[in-house]
């Protein structure tokens, strides 16, 4: 008990280092315990880090070279030519029928003493249409569809391997055209206004037909060409009524 008072009382100092000395030494031989295992495991993955091969990055696809450009843009444009239906192919080569009638009728103006008024209407109609023409024609070939061959004699059309465009809506019959060929002067612009107004109403219905089928009138170039010639005839139509009317009222040249 004295010697445990002395310690205690006695020699405060010394027992405190003493115990301080223990605690310490104890710290480093437990934090030694779990540094070294932790300091063992960090070489051990580093080792393996390092003795791992090192793999190449992926290697990059080249870009595309110009002729390859070009190949996928023929194909894409390729692709969306043929994004058509039946319907369209119809329309456009029955069309072509119908529009070269109409080319028959304008080209007899000027040797059947047309007035000047219906000579420009004539000439205006041959030039618009015989553009349509070749658009059809173009827009049927490059979509590997039959174009139809179309030839004027005088009044006759004739459409080898497409006969069916030639009974399209507002289309003349034989006798029409025969008759128009007969008529000169005043009468012939009568007649001409008539049968054109006729055709034109025609062609208009076709284009109509073309907007209410399903699915039909999609490609671009169809809905454009579909679309100016419903605006262009609709017009021609109304300033045909107005000439013929004018006709009927002076009983002469429009």
């Amino acid at each position: 008990m004295a010697y445990y008072s002395e310690w205690i009382i006695g020699r405060p100092g010394k027992a405190l280092a003493a115990r301080s000395g223990e605690r310490s030494h104890f710290v480093r031989k437990m934090n030694s315990r779990r540094i070294i295992p932790l300091l063992l495991l960090v070489s051990g993955l580093v080792a393996c880090a390092a003795s791992r091969p090192v793999e190449p990055p992926a290697p990059q696809p080249a870009p595309p070279s110009a002729e390859q450009l070009e190949a996928l843009y023929w194909a894409k444009l390729d692709s969306a030519r043929m994004r058509f239906t039946e319907a369209d192919a119809r329309f456009m080569a029955g069309m072509i029928g119908h529009h070269a009638q109409a080319i028959a009728m304008s080209r007899l103006a000027p040797a059947h003493g047309a007035s000047p008024a219906v000579r420009t209407l004539a000439a205006r109609i041959i030039n618009a249409q015989q553009d349509e023409i070749a658009t059809m024609q173009g827009w049927l070939g490059d979509r590997r569809q039959a174009v139809p061959e179309v030839h004027i004699e005088g009044t006759t059309v004739m459409a080898h391997g497409h006969d069916h465009i030639l009974h399209m809506p507002g289309m003349l019959t034989d006798r029409q055209m025969a008759e128009l060929d007969r008529a000169r002067g005043a009468e012939f612009d009568r007649l001409y206004l008539t049968y054109m107004i006729q055709h034109h109403q025609g062609a208009v219905t076709m284009v109509r037909d073309l907007f209410n089928t399903h699915g039909a009138a999609q490609d671009d170039v169809v809905f454009k060409l579909a679309s100016d010639i419903q605006v262009d005839q609709i017009t021609e139509i109304a300033r045909m009524e107005r000439m013929l009317e004018t006709l009927s009222t002076r009983g002469g040249a429009p």
